[in-house]
Parts: structure tokens; C-alpha cells; sequence
């Protein structure tokens, strides 16, 4: 008898003990949803991911940098591949990433603001967009036939002008700086809604008198021009440079040096302006993916394989300083290990980020 209940209580202590591995083990209880609730907070990623890259045209800077940096993020074990796609570049983008087209894109800093503000072309939809880095500066860039006689901003009323394409960051600084100047579209003799390549073949067929160029410095679409046209460079300073940098945060002074060889090696400077590029992401990306993101990068533009010219053209310390878009959680995180001292940013990965 005394053996009979001593086996019950054996039998019953077990029970117990096992249904308590059970719960703590399965996770069948609140626990596990707080655990699931917490990583999901935390914007961790279990499975790699795939990314589409918004660019530009592939005339431009921004496709090239795509091809660039899709070898440096497939070494991540977090990124299963990445597409580079040519597009409209920055609003095309952010609606590309709006609407789940694309999981990463570049973009100018004016259109970035304007859509995360719900102003301009994203009148009463604010985009959910975040930055993992901020880059080289887009400099507007206006560039004249020598015979146009356009020496300034306001000559260019009753001229043909090449604006970008339709929706890009191109057009929006076109906009700006025109409005800025006290004109816009009706002002002038016609509009040509054409990217790089295809103003560069209208301004050496004689058919438009000048066009915007908001790029890094140099172009290869302005370069080629110039071998073949003559042509000066539109100063945008005195009131209409003021007016921009008073009514628009994202704007800053940039000078095209003169006798720079490697800048258009031009016989004076052109005072001017110019806008950030960003890398950005939608705000949904975990915290995870947009570290790894931010490290991959920092630690490619330590390298001395970086062959893209617009990559040499800024500070990779500064990568998370003075963009208009908030910088998302995980990239910002890493950007404080390095100023912390906690993470050098140089790893065994960088090696591999570097082919």
C-alpha cells in the first residue's frame, strides 16, 4: 500500500514537472506572445531578404551606384539578393516603395521631404520612408548653348528648356529654382520633360537652348556635351540662391571649382546649389536588415575598390548627419557604435563587401 502511494506521488510530481517543460518549452502561453510581440518591436529579421533597388536612368549616377552596391549587400547573410531596376529615380521611387514595388531606393533630398511632409507631388499622403544613409550632394547643374544667350537664371524666360523627366528629382529642383527666380513653366518658350541623355541630343541638334543637370559633379552626360557643343554653365546664386536656402532646409551652397580637371575643367567657378541624395528604406524594414544595410556600405567606402566617382564625394562619418528624413533604428544604431568607438566598422566582411 505504502509502495502503491508513493508511485502515485512519484507519478503525479512528474506530470507536474512535465507539463511546466511543456509550457516553458512550446510557448503556448501569454510568455511566447510577449516573446513574439517584443521581437517583432525590435524589428528583428529570421529569414533573408530580398530587395528591389529603385535607381534612375542608366544614364545617370544612380544606376551605377545600384550596380555597386548590390555586390556589397548580397554579401550579407541577411539579404538574400538584390534586383537593380532602372526607374523615373526619386518620385517614382517613393512610390515604388510606397507601394511595395521596391524595398530600397535612392532619392533626392527635396523629393524625400516634400513626401514624408505630404506636400507637392504627395499632397495628403505622407510617405513611411527612412534613411540608411545619407550620400554625395546632387548639384543643380544648368548648362547653356554658347549662343542661347542665357548667362543667368532669368534668361532663360521665353527659352526651351530641358527640365527632367516627368516626376523626377531632376524636374523638382527645375521647379524650384525657377520659382525661386519668379518664373515658372508658362514663362517659358517650351518645356522638354527630358532626362540626360536625350537633352544632351536636343541641345547639340540645336533644338533646346539649355537644360538641368541636378547630378554629382562631374556628369558624363555634360561631359559628352561639351566635347561636342559649346556651352557655359548658369550661375544659380545671388536672390534666387538665397530665396532657395531660406525656403527649403535641404538646399546648400556649392561652388564647381575652376582648372579642376576632374570637375569639367572649367576656366571659372560656377556658384550654385545643391541637394543630398539619400539612401532610403520603407519604415517597416526591421532593425536587423537596415544595420546590416549601414554596415555593409560604411565598411565598402573604406575600401579602395569603390569605382563609382559620386561614392568619393562625401564623408562616410557623416552618413547620418543633416538628412531631412529620419534615419531608421538599426542603421542609426550602427552610425552610434562607430562614433562610440564600439564597432570600427572594419571587419573580415569588408574584404568581401570590397569585390
Amino acid at each position: 500500500m505504502a509502495r502503491n502511494m508513493a508511485s502515485k506521488a512519484s507519478l503525479w510530481v512528474a506530470t507536474v514537472a512535465c507539463a511546466g517543460l511543456l509550457l516553458a518549452g512550446c510557448g503556448s502561453g501569454d510568455d511566447a506572445d510577449q516573446v513574439d510581440a517584443k521581437s517583432s518591436a525590435e524589428g528583428q529579421s529570421s529569414e533573408p531578404v530580398s530587395l528591389i533597388f529603385g535607381t534612375g536612368g542608366t544614364s545617370g549616377s544612380y544606376y551605377p551606384i545600384g550596380g555597386a552596391l548590390k555586390r556589397v549587400f548580397e554579401q550579407s547573410e541577411q539579404i538574400a539578393g538584390v534586383q537593380v531596376v532602372s526607374t523615373g529615380a526619386s518620385v517614382q521611387n517613393i512610390n515604388n516603395i510606397e507601394d511595395g514595388t521596391n524595398q530600397m531606393a535612392l532619392v533626392m533630398s527635396d523629393v524625400a521631404y516634400d513626401a514624408i511632409n505630404g506636400q507637392g507631388q504627395f499632397a495628403d499622403r505622407k510617405a513611411d520612408i527612412q534613411t540608411v544613409a545619407g550620400l554625395y550632394p546632387n548639384v543643380v547643374q544648368i548648362v547653356a548653348t554658347a549662343n542661347s544667350g542665357i548667362d543667368s537664371v532669368a534668361d532663360m524666360k521665353g527659352k526651351r528648356i530641358g527640365v527632367g523627366k516627368v516626376g523626377s528629382g531632376v524636374e523638382q529642383s527645375a521647379k524650384k529654382v525657377l520659382e525661386a527666380a519668379g518664373m515658372t513653366y508658362d514663362d517659358l518658350a517650351r518645356v522638354s520633360h527630358t532626362g540626360y541623355a536625350d537633352s544632351v541630343t536636343e541641345m547639340s541638334n540645336g533644338n533646346l537652348d539649355a537644360a538641368f543637370f541636378t547630378s554629382g559633379v562631374p556628369n558624363s552626360s555634360i561631359t559628352g556635351l561639351m566635347q561636342n557643343t559649346d556651352v557655359n554653365f548658369v550661375n544659380v546664386d545671388g536672390e534666387t540662391a538665397k530665396k532657395l536656402l531660406q525656403d527649403y532646409p535641404y538646399y546648400e551652397k556649392y561652388e564647381i571649382p575652376a582648372n579642376a580637371p576632374e570637375r569639367y575643367d572649367l576656366d571659372g567657378a560656377v556658384n550654385t546649389v545643391a541637394i543630398r541624395n539619400l539612401l532610403i528604406v520603407p519604415a517597416s524594414m526591421s532593425d536587423q536588415v537596415t544595420r546590416e544595410l549601414a554596415k555593409r556600405f560604411y565598411e565598402y567606402l573604406g575600401t579602395d575598390k569603390v569605382s563609382v566617382g559620386a561614392l568619393k564625394q562625401f564623408d562616410r562619418e557623416r552618413m547620418d548627419e543633416d538628412v531631412v528624413v529620419p534615419v531608421a533604428a538599426g542603421a542609426q544604431a550602427f552610425y552610434d557604435s562607430i562614433s562610440e568607438g564600439g564597432d570600427s566598422g572594419e571587419s573580415e566582411a569588408s574584404e568581401d563587401n570590397a569585390g
